[in-house]
């Protein structure tokens, strides 16, 4: 079988490296998962609109469904990639390992997000009265619940990618649970 390969700028359409470009600007490198996107001439463009909608989770609750997401598809390039996301918007290391195991203790509301994306990953979109109510006592809205389910559709595509293509991972392995 032909191995996968990860594209560099030079390999890719002239719109893809304008893309390159930005991401090396932004992030300071062009992540593996976002060049492999670049083999086809629109996808990354229309993953990284995707990832960047306007959105009215806030980061931290993005990063939440993003961990837990990963975590549950045994998606070890998006574990990692969001994992160093979540640190660097606040949590902590023991923090993401909760948000992994989808049993958060410090915070309520947090709980309640993870334990809804759980059940709509692992019931594929079907979740219990129970994970509905919770997640609305806590203060969400239903433009959350869409907003959650962009989110966990956003993160399938990619942990559903590195399954296929098993891209070298570029960001540090987290701790295993």
């Amino acid at each position: 079988m032909e191995k996968f390969t990860v594209p560099t700028r030079e390999n890719v359409s002239e719109n893809n490296q304008a893309l390159f470009d930005n991401l090396q600007k932004a992030v300071g490198f062009v992540p593996n998962m976002y060049a492999f996107f670049a083999h086809s001439p629109s996808a990354l463009g229309d993953y990284l609109t995707l990832q960047n909608r306007k959105n009215s989770l806030n980061n931290k609750e993005k990063e939440v469904i993003n961990l837990v997401v990963s975590q549950l598809n045994g998606c070890n390039y998006c574990k990692a990639a969001h994992t160093a996301i979540a640190k660097m918007v606040g949590f902590t290391e023991e923090q993401t390992l909760e948000i992994r195991k989808a049993n958060i203790s410090f915070n309520s509301k947090l709980n309640a997000l993870v334990n809804l994306a759980k059940e709509i990953v692992t019931n594929k979109g079907e979740v219990s009265e129970e994970a509905k109510e919770n997640f609305l006592k806590e203060g969400y809205t239903t433009e959350n619940l869409v907003d959650v389910v962009m989110t966990v559709g956003d993160k399938i595509i990619t942990n559903y990618l590195f399954a296929i293509a098993k891209v070298p991972i570029d960001f540090p392995e987290p701790q295993a649970i």
